[in-house]
């Protein structure tokens, strides 16, 4: 009898602790994609400046460096690169001292003086989604090629590819030997509707390209899109850029 019940004792404790464990928390941080477009002649003094100066400075100001990447694609003279913030009035702090430190104000005079090194900014303020995985600032050897894509859904229906990329498609990009890094939505200004970012990554460009052709010939996945998609499309543009990372990236 006592055997017995140390055994129901042993097996309810079991069940009670895989029910009662807690899911990974959300990421609470705000984080901000940067993409910087260099005017002709200028992309290499860009690089360096943030290999010399930028990423010290930045850390300096209580801005977290996550990763900086440039495209796989040679002609195209920009660099990607992503921070993070306890939240957007830290942000906003750290920028506003940044931008007045003499120190910076010192580099952009030396690395301006025979001209603009930035032709174009384009940020975009995100969080992370409740089915990212946990953002891990790891160096892999050999060196990753990751890939940045951006949905945009057909209006109202953000929610509807969030879904399926919650309940179906990461698992399946995960069975196509793609790894999941981690997963945006933009912060849109006037409350317009948010867009999903997100980061993978591959053992090459060429890889990455056989993995999505493999993806999207899965009868599973066929299946999926099909199931959501019988009301109409849910996404009304995709976006994907390939990109090496460079020396100085956090993550590799």
């Amino acid at each position: 009898m006592k055997k017995q019940f140390l055994l129901l004792l042993l097996m309810t404790t079991s069940l009670f602790a895989a029910v009662a464990k807690p899911g990974r928390k959300p990421d609470p941080r705000l984080f901000e994609l940067r993409v910087y477009y260099a005017p002709p002649g200028k992309f290499e003094n860009i690089v360096d400046r943030f290999r010399q100066h930028t990423l010290k400075l930045f850390e300096k100001h209580g801005m977290e460096n996550v990763g900086y990447w440039v495209p796989t694609d040679t002609t195209k003279h920009i660099i990607y690169y992503i921070l993070a913030y306890p939240n957007r009035e830290a942000r906003d702090a750290s920028w506003k001292a940044f931008g007045s430190d003499p120190a910076w104000k010192e580099v952009v005079a030396k690395t301006e003086a025979n001209g603009k090194i930035v032709q174009k900014v384009e940020t975009y303020f995100m969080t992370t989604t409740d089915f990212s995985p946990a953002l891990k600032l790891k160096k892999k050897s050999p060196e990753r090629t990751f890939e940045l894509r951006t949905y945009t859904g057909t209006p109202g229906h953000i929610e509807d590819v969030l879904a399926r990329f919650r309940n179906h498609t990461t698992k399946l990009f995960e069975k196509h030997g793609m790894e999941n890094i981690v997963y945006f939505t933009t912060v849109e200004k006037d409350g317009a509707q948010s867009k999903l970012i997100y980061l993978l990554a591959h053992k090459s460009e060429q890889a990455g390209k056989e993995s999505f052709d493999s993806f999207r010939k899965d009868p599973n996945w066929i299946k999926v899109r099909d199931e959501s998609e019988k009301a109409g499309k849910i996404v009304e543009k995709v976006e994907s850029v390939y990109l090496k990372p460079t020396d100085y990236s956090p993550m590799k």
